[in-house]
C-alpha cells in the first residue's frame, strides 16, 4: 500500500464478519489503497483488525468510509473505485442520513450520489426546475446525471418516455444520405449516452424501451412541430445547435416534462461559435428564474484524475 508522512494520530476498528473482506479490501488490496489515496492515511490491517493513521479528520471519515463500505458489502454490494468515492461524497458534503435520499438518483442497477458540491447543485436543480442547462467540460458528469434521473423518473412513473437528442453536426443533419434506418443513423452520435442507459438498466430492458419507443433517440430535426407532454427530455451537445435549433427545442416543453440541456461551450463544432444555440440562450435567459443553469469545471471532472489535468492544461493555454 501506499505511505504518507508520519502522522501521530491513529484510530483502531474491528470488522464483525470475515467473510466479505476480500470484497471489502479489494484484489491486492486495492480498495483500500484507493481509501488511502483519497483520504491521505495508511491503513494497515491484520485478519479484521483495522488501523488508520493520519490527521484527526482524515482518520475519521476513513473510519466511517470503511464501515459505511462494510455495511453495503453485507448487503452483497460489490465494492469498487465507484462505490469508495459515493461514501466519501456523502461524508465530505455532510449529507445526513435523514436526508440523504433526497441526493440520491436510484435506478435499478445503482445508486448515483453527487461527488462535488456543484454536482451537488445540479442534482437539487434537478428536483425543481424543468428546465436546466448543465455546462461544463468532458468527464464532468453533466450527462450522466441527466441521463441517471431520467431513468429514475421512468421507473418511478414520474414520466412515461425518454426523449434522448442530439444535433448531428458531423453529418450537417443531412441524415438521409446515411445508410440504416434512423436509430442506425443516429445511433453514432448518441454513443456517450447509451452507455450511460446501459451502466443503469440492464442491456434488454434498453433495447425493449428503444423497440416500443418509450426510449426515443432521435436528432434535433425531428422534434420541430411537436409538443413533448409527460416526457424527460435530454439534449446533448447542445453547443452545436443553431440559435433556431435551440428556441425550437426549448418551445417543445409540454406538461409534466422535465428538460436538460447539456453543453459545453469550449466544443462548439459550428462554423461559426457565434451562431450556436446554446451560447445565445444562456444569455438570453439568464435571468428567468424558472430556469435552472448550472457550469461545471475541472474541479468537478470524475473520469480518470488525468482528465482534470488535460483539461486544466488547455484551459491555462488558452487564457496565456
Amino acid at each position: 500500500m501506499s505511505s504518507v508522512a508520519k502522522k501521530i494520530d491513529n484510530i483502531e476498528l474491528e470488522l464483525d464478519d470475515n467473510s466479505i473482506l476480500t470484497n471489502l479490501f479489494g484484489i491486492n488490496d486495492s480498495n483500500l489503497n484507493i481509501i488511502e489515496k483519497i483520504n491521505n492515511v495508511k491503513i494497515q490491517y491484520r485478519g479484521n483488525k483495522v488501523k488508520i493513521y493520519g490527521n484527526k479528520k482524515s482518520i475519521f471519515e476513513t473510519k466511517e468510509t470503511i464501515l459505511d463500505l462494510f455495511e453495503e458489502a453485507k448487503k452483497g454490494a460489490e465494492i469498487d473505485e465507484d462505490k469508495i468515492k459515493d461514501s466519501k461524497s456523502i461524508l465530505s458534503m455532510n449529507i445526513r442520513e435523514d436526508n440523504q435520499m433526497d441526493l440520491f438518483i436510484e435506478t435499478k442497477k445503482r445508486k448515483i450520489v453527487p461527488r462535488t458540491n456543484n454536482q451537488n447543485t445540479y442534482f437539487k436543480l434537478l428536483k425543481s426546475k424543468n428546465i436546466i442547462f448543465a455546462i461544463g467540460p468532458a468527464g464532468t458528469g453533466k450527462t450522466y446525471i441527466a441521463v441517471a434521473k431520467a431513468v429514475s423518473a421512468l421507473q418511478e412513473g414520474k414520466v412515461n418516455k425518454i426523449i434522448l437528442s442530439r444535433p448531428a453536426v458531423e453529418a450537417g443533419e443531412k441524415l438521409g444520405y446515411l445508410p440504416g434506418d434512423l436509430k442506425e443513423k443516429v445511433d453514432p452520435f448518441l454513443r456517450p449516452i447509451y452507455d450511460a442507459l446501459y451502466s443503469m438498466m440492464p442491456y434488454d430492458q434498453v433495447e425493449k424501451k428503444i423497440l416500443n419507443n418509450t426510449i426515443e433517440i432521435a436528432p434535433i430535426a425531428f422534434m420541430r412541430g411537436r409538443t413533448l407532454e409527460d416526457c424527460f427530455i435530454i439534449l446533448d451537445e447542445a453547443q452545436n445547435t443553431t440559435k433556431t435549433q435551440m428556441k425550437m427545442f426549448l418551445t417543445r416543453l409540454g406538461k409534466n416534462s422535465q428538460m436538460i440541456i447539456v453543453g459545453d461551450i469550449t466544443q462548439i463544432d459550428l462554423v461559426s461559435e457565434k451562431d450556436s444555440g446554446l451560447k445565445d440562450a444562456l444569455k438570453k435567459l439568464k435571468k428567468i428564474s424558472d430556469i435552472g443553469f448550472i457550469e461545471l469545471d475541472e474541479k468537478d471532472v470524475v473520469r480518470h484524475d488525468l482528465v482534470k489535468k488535460i483539461i486544466n492544461a488547455y484551459e491555462k493555454n488558452n487564457n496565456s
